[in-house]
C-alpha cells in the first residue's frame, strides 16, 4: 500500500550536512528519499537566504533540490508563531531564525521538520515547548527529528 508522501520541511543544516563527514550519510539518504518521492519537501526563503554565504557545493545542492521542492515565503502567520515561541521562552531572541524555521514548517502544514540543529530545534526539551505553543496558537503539533531518525532501512516502508 502506497501512502501519500509525508510533507517535510528541511532546514539549512541538512544541506550542509551532505558535505560534513559526520552527517553526510543520513543527509544524502534523506535527499535520496525526497528524489524518490517518499517525502514532499518544503523549503523556505529562510533556507535560501541562509545559504547565501554557504560554500558553492552547498549552494549547488540547494539549486538542484529546490527544483523538486515547494519553496514558501515567510508569511505573517509564521512571524506571529515565531514571536509566540520567543515570548513563551522556547528560544531566546538571539535564535529567532531557528524559531522561524519551525514556525514556517508548522504554518505550512508540514508533518515533520528535519534538522541537525540539536541545540535549538531537534532538542528533547524544546520539542514539547514548540508543540505546546503550536497548540495554544491553533496549529497542529509537528514532529521534529534529525535526518538520521527519518531515514529508514531498505526493508521498511515509509
Amino acid at each position: 500500500m502506497t501512502d501519500k508522501p509525508i510533507r517535510v520541511y528541511a532546514d539549512t543544516s541538512v544541506f550542509g550536512g551532505v558535505f560534513d563527514e559526520e552527517f553526510a550519510g543520513p543527509s544524502r539518504a534523506f535527499f535520496d528519499l525526497v528524489q524518490e518521492g517518499r517525502f514532499d519537501l518544503v523549503l523556505s526563503t529562510v533556507v535560501r537566504d541562509e545559504l547565501d554565504d554557504a560554500p558553492s557545493q552547498v549552494k549547488e545542492l540547494f539549486d538542484r533540490i529546490r527544483l523538486i521542492a515547494e519553496i514558501v515565503d515567510v508569511s505573517e502567520s509564521a512571524i506571529r508563531l515565531q514571536r509566540a515561541y520567543l515570548e513563551t521562552g522556547v528560544l531566546a531572541p538571539t535564535w529567532a531564525a531557528d524559531a522561524l524555521h519551525v514556525a514556517v514548517a508548522t504554518v505550512c502544514d508540514c508533518r515533520l521538520i528535519v534538522s541537525w540543529n540539536f541545540k535549538h530545534i531537534v532538542n528533547f526539551h524544546k520539542i514539547p515547548l514548540y508543540n505546546g505553543t503550536n497548540l495554544a496558537s491553533g496549529y497542529s503539533p509537528i514532529a521534529i527529528h534529525s535526518p538520521q531518525e527519518v531515514v529508514v532501512d531498505e526493508d521498511q516502508d515509509v
